[in-house]
């Protein structure tokens, strides 16, 4: 077997990466930004909100501070401890409870939660195809019907054209393209990056999002036209901008990141969906 965590693990290991993953480079605040102004446009006033995967909790807090009634889940121990840790900081543990959780198997009712997130990719983090189905139609079931569900996945032709440029993983591509899973069977005795992780194309994340009984209202690609450099690259390339010139990338990715083109591209590709009729 090769070098891939299983996500559990993975995220166990990674805590305060994770926690500062939005914060520490262009690419995270890009994800960071956009995500939020999604929210902001289709999330209910007030209510009940779920943050299926929520890890280290950004966005519970967030939603937290803003009134709404919050519950993370997650299967990382790790991650709920630092959740809980900054969620205390931030002095907003009166609105939020944390559990551990999958989100293929949601211990809530039907119809319990006013709006859902998952965002970052946790429906990416599962490799069978038919428990990828089973995870979005329970973030539908447990959303009120119309209410908002809000889901991001990791881009699969961003991986490709990172990976093109390291020619040590040349030879993984032709079947990381057609399958799309980095798991240890694509990498056997090779050191993995990552952790199991299935990349999207976009018309596939919008198939699975409707098989899942969700109409799309819109895809958009979070990092955009940045996503062509890798988080660390981009981090490298940011220290040396000015504030306009960071400016300037932001309203670069902000007026096409609607872009079909550019979704298909872009690291993170986050759909906002309303919950249909079980």
């Amino acid at each position: 077997m090769g070098g891939v965590a299983d996500p559990e693990t993975y995220y166990n290991e990674h805590t305060e990466e994770e926690w500062h993953r939005l914060d520490s480079s262009l690419h995270g605040e890009l994800e960071w930004e956009g995500t939020v102004d999604m929210l902001e446009q289709y999330l209910p006033q007030e209510g009940r909100v779920l943050d299926a995967g929520g890890g280290a909790g950004r966005y519970t807090i967030w939603l937290a501070e803003r009134g709404y009634d919050v519950t993370l889940i997650d299967p990382s121990e790790g991650q709920r401890a630092i959740a809980r840790e900054k969620v205390t900081e931030q002095s907003v543990e009166h609105k939020v409870t944390i559990r551990n959780g999958d989100i293929r198997h949601l211990p809530y009712d039907s119809n319990e939660f006013d709006a859902t997130l998952c965002l970052g990719g946790p429906v990416s983090h599962i490799l069978v195809s038919h428990e990828r189905l089973k995870a979005v139609r329970e973030l539908n079931r447990v959303t009120s019907y119309g209410g908002p569900v809000f889901v991001s996945v990791m881009g699969l032709l961003n991986l490709l054209s990172i990976l093109l440029i390291e020619p040590k993983h040349l030879a993984l591509l032709p079947e990381l393209a057609r399958s799309g899973d980095y798991d240890a069977e694509l990498f056997e005795d090779k050191k993995a990056a990552f952790t199991e992780t299935h990349f999207f194309r976009a018309e596939e994340f919008e198939s699975l999002l409707r098989e899942g009984n969700m109409e799309v209202e819109t895809l958009v690609g979070l990092e955009g036209l940045a996503s062509v450099y890798s988080a660390g690259r981009l981090r490298k390339i940011a220290a040396a901008l000015s504030d306009e010139q960071s400016t300037w990338i932001r309203q670069l990715v902000n007026q096409h990141r609607n872009d079909r083109t550019i979704v298909d591209l872009s690291a993170h590709m986050l759909a906002v969906c309303e919950a249909a009729e079980r």
